[in-house]
């Protein structure tokens, strides 16, 4: 069941921490979790798919089971009971179906800063949304809440892809972004939105760990403008014991979105104990230079205990300041510090070191970007500044 909500409402449901402010949208349709199966059962006594569901864009069968091909994870033996990890695929009549489809958790403007897009049409919003599902574990999540939950489990809205699209035209957004949990756990929601999206002239724009395999991701590409990738560690035994998943995947992905031609911008969520081993700090900016992402703005972020993790403090801003350094010693020209408000955050030209954008929070206060050179020697400043 559904029911109409009013804009106090939906500010109620949807604003929460930093996850910034929501106005002048129409009312949604809120929807109550707790359904319990993929099939349901019509007034005729006919079984039918959960209204929430799509068939799903990669996947085999096999003597096992389905097999779903969208992520390195290929989750086997996935029934109508039975998820994927993800927790958002499940198997009908040997058929694979994503059930996080038009019904997403969270549903939200955001400056585009937020995502973090420091060279990606700054001062603009995005109109942000989320199902619940992700296709890693990772101990120290900090939308887990979201990210470690099924859309059945969750209070959703009702918005299929076209009306994502109207009401980011009506709340005069630049873009939607897909983020929140990963939109691999949603690829099909967030690739029929960004294709009607890109239609009406919005751009998109995604934020992901970049756990997917390349025909997907291509095909994605084809769809989106910007990508943020979240680079859990350099060590693929970090990446099995912290996140579930794998390093190298992850590198082939970056690979990918660069030769397609998208505008990227790399995270690090510096975890102590975990993943601020400055040596291995050095070994990840250096593999980043030595393959062509030296202009690629790079941001390490503050962690603050979440999750499976609360034992840990916050990384030390010192732990950050010497992230930075490294990054930059070894080539790379962008380099930024995340969650810690008015520190590592403006911009500088590569060349001449004059400040180029002032930043305060989300806020920019200063711009001396022109025709994306600088004001004051004309370097290039790579990024897409209008």
């Amino acid at each position: 069941m559904s029911r109409k909500i009013t804009k106090r409402e939906f500010i109620k449901y949807s604003v929460c921490g930093t996850c910034g402010a929501v106005v002048g949208l129409s009312s949604l349709d809120l929807l109550a979790g707790g359904v319990e199966r993929l099939l349901a059962v019509a007034p005729s006594g006919d079984q039918k798919l959960w209204k929430w569901s799509k068939e799903c864009l990669y996947y085999i069968q096999t003597p096992r089971g389905m097999k779903c091909l969208i992520c390195p994870n290929e989750c086997t033996e996935i029934t109508d009971v039975k998820p994927g990890t993800c927790r958002t695929r499940y198997a009908v009549d040997n058929k694979l179906y994503t059930i996080a489809y038009g019904n997403p958790a969270a549903v939200h403007i955001d400056p585009i800063e937020k995502k973090p897009f420091y060279h990606f049409l700054p001062t603009t919003t995005a109109f942000s949304i989320a199902t619940a599902g992700c296709n890693l574990a990772c101990l120290n999540c900090q939308n887990w809440s979201l990210s470690q939950s099924s859309p059945k489990d969750t209070q959703n809205y009702d918005l299929m892809p076209d009306r994502v699209v109207e009401e980011a035209l009506e709340a005069k957004c630049t873009s939607i972004a897909f983020t929140y949990s990963d939109p691999v756990a949603y690829f099909e929601y967030a690739y029929d939105t960004a294709k009607i999206g890109k239609a009406k002239g919005l751009k998109n724009v995604i934020v992901s760990a970049g756990y997917i395999y390349e025909k997907p991701l291509r095909d994605l590409c084809k769809v989106i403008d910007a990508a943020t990738i979240d680079i859990k560690s350099f060590s693929e035994e970090t990446y099995a014991m912290l996140n579930a998943g794998k390093l190298k995947p992850v590198l082939d992905a970056l690979k990918v979105m660069k030769d397609e031609g998208i505008w990227l911008e790399i995270s690090n969520l510096v975890v102590p104990t975990w993943t601020d081993d400055l040596d291995m700090i050095k070994r990840m900016s250096e593999w980043f230079v030595q393959n062509g992402f030296e202009n690629t703005p790079f941001h390490f972020l503050r962690f603050h205990p979440e999750y499976k993790l609360t034992n840990l403090p916050s990384t030390p801003q010192s732990t950050l300041e010497k992230a930075r350094d490294i990054a930059m010693n070894a080539g790379m020209k962008f380099v930024y510090i995340g969650n810690v408000p008015g520190v590592g955050e403006d911009t500088y030209c590569p060349k001449c070191r004059k400040l180029l954008i002032e930043r305060k929070g989300f806020g920019i206060v200063q711009n001396n970007i022109v025709n994306s050179k600088c004001k004051f020697c004309g370097e290039f400043i790579p990024g897409v500044w209008q």
